[in-house]
């Protein structure tokens, strides 16, 4: 068995040989056309969907139950039967994943906010006190202090109100509310009080190294940068001493994927090395990319999931082809095609 050494030191040049492998091929254009979705394998789907749903606005979308040969491969889970259902808030979708076999494990109930599985979508709300009382009004399980108004000081996020809390299976959500003048100009509006989704947002160990894989191997656009520490950085991510680069990429449609590389404190435990698509702490995201078969190649070493490019059904999937890799800090993506 390969140790987490050796497979950090395959999976830390995904980037660097996934970008040269396109430019070989000729792709010079963008290969991610769009975020699709973001989804994460939960233990209990009609629990979740209830959740999201009743307490966050979103609208079920559809939901159909997967088994067979294309999906083990797609996903790396053999003997795979999974209930998928797709959720909409606003333009953005998730999608909920719940393994009925075979199961995988809890989500650990000892994750930090600098550990380098962890991931959140940042919803956004027309309102933090209305939210953040509906939130309360639910019981929901906090995972920041408080809602949190990042200082003046700081250009970037300076007036974001931002918390931190956790859905059923602990997978941790955020609130966003944009002051007047941040934000996409559509998060402005007030006819609801969820608006929807403006990014999710991965930690990683080298901002380089997620660089170099994000935008230079799947063409993603750097649209914002900034470092963010403070006793309301503390509180947001409940990190005591938390320092973070934070680094935004956009494809040209969907929502951002945002870097989250803590330079304090550096103690943030690595993925587990056996982590699975059946593990509740598995997140991924879609990506719409025209020729996924563009990231194949012999030089990515631990950084692929799927082993081939994958046909499914599209009526059930949404796509006819997909690909599973891993970045470097191994955080998920599926690459789909029509």
């Amino acid at each position: 068995m390969r140790s987490r050494s050796h497979r950090a030191a395959i999976v830390l040049c995904v980037g660097a040989l996934l970008a040269g492998h396109l430019a070989a091929r000729g792709v010079g254009a963008a290969p991610a056309s769009s975020v699709v979705s973001v989804g994460m394998t939960v233990g209990d789907l009609d629990r979740s969907i209830r959740f999201f749903t009743d307490v966050l606005g979103f609208e079920a979308v559809s939901s159909v139950e997967l088994t067979g040969r294309p999906y083990e491969l797609l996903h790396g889970v053999f003997g795979a039967r999974m209930r998928v259902a797709r959720l909409r808030l606003g333009e953005e979708q998730i999608e909920l994943t719940e393994y009925l076999a075979p199961r995988g494990r809890l989500y650990p109930e000892d994750t930090r906010g600098n550990d380098r599985w962890f991931q959140h979508i940042a919803i956004v709300a027309s309102s933090m006190d209305r939210a953040y009382a509906k939130l309360r009004e639910h019981g929901v399980s906090h995972a920041s202090t408080g809602p949190q108004r990042l200082p003046d000081w700081n250009p970037t996020a300076g007036g974001i109100q931002a918390y931190y809390f956790r859905d059923p299976d602990g997978h941790f959500l955020e609130i966003l509310a944009f002051p007047p003048g941040k934000g996409l100009p559509r998060w402005q509006r007030h006819d609801a009080l969820f608006l929807g989704i403006d990014h999710t947002a991965i930690v990683v160990g080298s901002t380089e190294h997620s660089l170099a894989f994000y935008r230079d191997g799947l063409g993603l656009r750097v649209v914002g940068a900034s470092e963010n520490h403070g006793e309301e950085q503390e509180h947001l991510n409940n990190v005591f001493g938390a320092r973070l680069r934070i680094t935004t990429l956009r494809a040209p449609a969907g929502p951002g994927i945002e870097l989250l590389e803590y330079l304090a404190p550096r103690d943030g435990r690595p993925a587990p090395i056996d982590l699975k698509a059946n593990d509740l702490a598995h997140w991924q995201i879609t990506l719409a990319a025209a020729d996924p078969g563009a990231l194949l190649s012999g030089q990515h070493g631990g950084g692929l999931v799927s082993p081939v490019v994958v046909r499914v059904d599209p009526a059930q999937t949404g796509f006819a082809r997909g690909l599973m890799i891993r970045d470097p800090d191994g955080h998920a993506l599926r690459v789909v095609a029509p």
